[in-house]
C-alpha cells in the first residue's frame, strides 16, 4: 500500500525548499555591514574624544553665535545633565559625518550585488555627490548662514536685554539647519532620481522650473531664520541646484542606460 502522506514521485517540488538559507544569509550580511558602520563611528568618536574633545568640539560649533553675542555674554545651561550630554551629542554628531563615507559605502555593498551592470553605474556616483553636496549645505550653513542669521536677531534685541542661550537649545537650532541645508543641496540628486525613475521627464522638469521655484521659495521661507538675506541666498543656491540637476539628469540617462537585448541578441 502506498503512504497515505506521499505526495507521489512526479509531484512538483517544493517551491519554497532551499530558500530559508540564503534569506539568512542576507540577514547575516545585514548584520555584519551594520557592525561596520558602527564600528567605524565609533573609532571616529574614539578619536575625536582625544583629540579635540567634545568641549572644544561644542566651542567650535557654537563660536557663529559666540562672536556675535554681546562683549561678556556667554551660552547658559538650563538643565544639570546639559553641560555634559550636549557635548557628548555634538561629539557622536561629528562622528557620524566623518564616518558617513564608510556608512554609505557599507549600504552600498549590501545591495549591490542585486544591481544590473547599468544600475551600478547610477548608485556608486549618486552615493559619493550625495555625501558631498550634504557636507557642503552643513559648511554653507555654518560659514555663511549662521553669522548673517546670528548678526540679524542680535540687531533686533533692545539693550535692556541681554542674551544669553540655553546651550541645548542651540543644539537643536543648529542640528535644524544641517539638515535643512544638507538635504537642500540635495535637489540635484532628486531631480536624477525622478528622471531615472521615469516620474519626469527632463523637458517636464523645464516646463515646471516656474513651480519648483514658487515652492522653494515658500520652503526656504520655512527653514530659514527670519533673514531675508539667508533665504535669498538658500532660495538662490537651491535654484541654482535645480538647473544642475536638469542638467546632470540628462547625461545620467545615456550613461546608466540598460543595454538593448534585442540589439545584442542580433550581433550574436
Amino acid at each position: 500500500m502506498s503512504d497515505p502522506n506521499s505526495t507521489g514521485g512526479d509531484d512538483k517540488p517544493d517551491e519554497l525548499a532551499g530558500t530559508e538559507q540564503p534569506f539568512v544569509q542576507h540577514l547575516m550580511e545585514l548584520r555584519d555591514r551594520m557592525i561596520k558602520a558602527v564600528i567605524a563611528i565609533g573609532i571616529a568618536a574614539a578619536i575625536l574624544a582625544v583629540f579635540p574633545g567634545p568641549g572644544a568640539l561644542y566651542d567650535l560649533m557654537a563660536a557663529p553665535l559666540v562672536a556675535s553675542l554681546p562683549k561678556g555674554a556667554t551660552l547658559i545651561a538650563t538643565n544639570v545633565v546639559s553641560p555634559f550630554v550636549v557635548p557628548i551629542k555634538i561629539l557622536f554628531m561629528a562622528a557620524f559625518m566623518i564616518a558617513l563615507p564608510v556608512v554609505l559605502y557599507q549600504v552600498w555593498a549590501f545591495v549591490a550585488p542585486g544591481l544590473y551592470s547599468h544600475e551600478k553605474k547610477l548608485v556608486m556616483p549618486l552615493v559619493v555627490s550625495s555625501t558631498v553636496l550634504f557636507f557642503i549645505g552643513v559648511a554653507f550653513s555654518y560659514y555663511v548662514v549662521f553669522g548673517q542669521v546670528f548678526r540679524f536677531i542680535q540687531s533686533f534685541a533692545p539693550k535692556s536685554i541681554t542674551a544669553a542661550p540655553d546651550i541645548e537649545e542651540y543644539l537643536n537650532f543648529v542640528l535644524g539647519m544641517f539638515l535643512a541645508f544638507g538635504l537642500a543641496f540635495e535637489v540635484p540628486i532628486a531631480v536624477i532620481l525622478l528622471v531615472r525613475m521615469g516620474v519626469l521627464t527632463v523637458a517636464q522638469l523645464r516646463e515646471y522650473r516656474g513651480y519648483f521655484w514658487v515652492a522653494a521659495a515658500i520652503g526656504t521661507a520655512l527653514v530659514t531664520p527670519p533673514d531675508a538675506g539667508s533665504m535669498i541666498m538658500l532660495l538662490a543656491v537651491v535654484g541654482g541646484l535645480y538647473e544642475v540637476g536638469i542638467l546632470a539628469a540628462q547625461m545620467f540617462l545615456k550613461s546608466t542606460k540598460a543595454p538593448d537585448t534585442d540589439s545584442e541578441v542580433a550581433k550574436s
